[in-house]
């Protein structure tokens, strides 16, 4: 895995082997971020990034010059690694909790980021309910973007936030504004 642009473009990130994240693979993310670029400007930004697994798509933004960016880990070892990694890095920009991405939400309440992220694991039970954690507790900024990785088989068109659908492999993100 690696940070694609930025102020460390080019950077290898490698977990340890027993990582059970499943990070965003280089392909899908430098996909996802050419088409994010043409919606907003990342220098200054707001990020959440839910499940943040590896801590890749945090990076990513800390990288592209976003102001401020919270990831959320429930994992311990997954949020040593990304708390660790951030300070080798040098992202001071950069906040790592642990704790539970729907408990996040109810804890950030009110909250507004430009861009909110998440990739739950695939077999989450209540993967559907993200859009509603987010949306609910006011967590988009106005002109924000939400993005959720999900499988193929998740389909969130019919919510009323929806926006669009990418796909890169088989990673498949949609979109919400």
């Amino acid at each position: 895995m690696r940070i694609i642009s930025g102020s460390h473009r080019s950077k290898q990130i490698i977990p340890d082997k027993s990582f059970t994240a499943r990070p965003t693979t280089d392909f899908a993310k430098e996909n996802l971020f050419n088409v994010l670029n043409n919606y907003m400007d990342f220098e200054g930004c707001s990020v959440l990034d839910l499940f943040s697994g590896t801590g890749s798509i945090s990076y990513e933004f800390a990288s592209r010059g976003a102001s401020k960016i919270i990831a959320v880990e429930l994992n311990y070892k997954h949020f040593a690694f990304i708390k660790h990694t951030a300070q080798q890095l040098g992202f001071k920009n950069m906040q790592v909790y642990k704790n539970d991405a729907f408990l996040a939400c109810r804890k950030l309440r009110g909250t507004a980021f430009d861009i909110v992220f998440a990739d739950p694991p695939y077999r989450l039970e209540n993967i559907r309910e993200i859009p509603a954690a987010i949306f609910d507790n006011g967590l988009l900024a106005e002109g924000g973007i939400a993005i959720i990785e999900h499988p193929a088989f998740i389909d969130f068109s019919a919510h009323p936030r929806f926006s669009e659908h990418r796909e890169y492999g088989s990673v498949n993100f949609s979109l919400f504004r």
